[in-house]
């Protein structure tokens, strides 16, 4: 699957850690020229540094996704220079996980114009290169909570669904215009998302769960998934995709593990522990 990605351009968001730093590495290791996108310009240069053994494929951008003018000069800057653009992995992100009661007006905006706006701007940006290439591949990065609604994470799961139902609308509308999308949709990856709360506030005791799956064998993964062009890839598969199959069809006992997540989580919160 690595002719897939040799000697093509991408561009990842939220490059400096979690699935971007691993998927970037990935995309490396497959023969591709990275473009690490973050808005630090001090944590992407040190994260290029980690990975400076793949030599002038490795190529830093700094871009603050929620930020219009911004993502529309760094992805058509990087089209300018690189000759084309291959792939664009929108994956900066934000976690949300509190009481609904507790949030804010604020919180709101903040968490859309980072999980769902700078998607959108991604792809508005991408799409009109990708068409006059011909060719090209989206990758948005979604959520288990973008297909499956977790309680207390109303904020959180609205962009993911934004992103999920946007990504999958591309998928069929170019599918004969040789443009590929396709959605992310992890569950508990082993990252730092999950002490990135959307207002810098800590909500019970954030933590990487117990059962986070390693990011290295979830970046592994995805990129295979994405040469095979499918569409919804949930990381890991197993259970997930049981899970949202029975949430789909209405599963009895898939409805009563949510109920009994909200119970659980309404209590730690009350609490002040941790909500895992």
């Amino acid at each position: 699957m690595d002719e897939y990605y040799t000697g093509k351009i991408a561009i990842v968001t939220g490059a400096n850690s979690g699935i971007g730093y691993a998927v970037s590495e990935e995309l490396l290791k497959r023969g591709a020229t990275v473009y690490m996108a973050g808005r630090n310009p001090e944590k992407i240069a040190r994260a290029a540094e980690q990975l400076s053994a793949y030599g002038e494929r490795v190529r830093t951008l700094v871009m603050d996704v929620t930020k219009q003018e911004q993502v529309q000069k760094g992805i058509e800057e990087t089209a300018a220079e690189a000759g084309r653009l291959d792939f664009l992995f929108n994956n900066a992100g934000v976690g949300g996980t509190l009481p609904f009661e507790q949030v804010t007006l604020e919180d709101w905006k903040t968490i859309i114009d980072t999980n769902l706006w700078s998607v959108i701007y991604g792809v508005h940006f991408a799409v009109p290169i990708m068409l006059r290439q011909g060719s090209g591949h989206v990758v948005n990065t979604s959520s288990i909570a973008g297909i499956i609604p977790p309680p207390f994470q109303a904020l959180y799961s609205l962009t993911k669904y934004g992103v999920t139902g946007m990504t999958e609308c591309l998928k069929y509308e170019f599918a004969e215009k040789g443009l590929h999308f396709s959605t992310i949709c992890p569950a508990n990856i082993a990252t730092a998302i999950f002490n990135k709360s959307i207002d810098g506030k800590t909500h019970g005791e954030l933590r990487i769960p117990d059962d986070a799956y390693p990011v290295e064998k979830a970046a592994a993964f995805i990129l295979d998934r994405v040469a095979e062009q499918k569409g919804i890839i949930i990381v890991p598969e197993d259970p997930n995709t049981d899970v949202w199959k029975g949430y789909v069809l209405g599963d009895r006992e898939v409805e009563e593990r949510l109920f009994q997540m909200a119970r659980d989580r309404r209590e730690a919160f009350e609490k002040g522990g941790t909500y895992f």
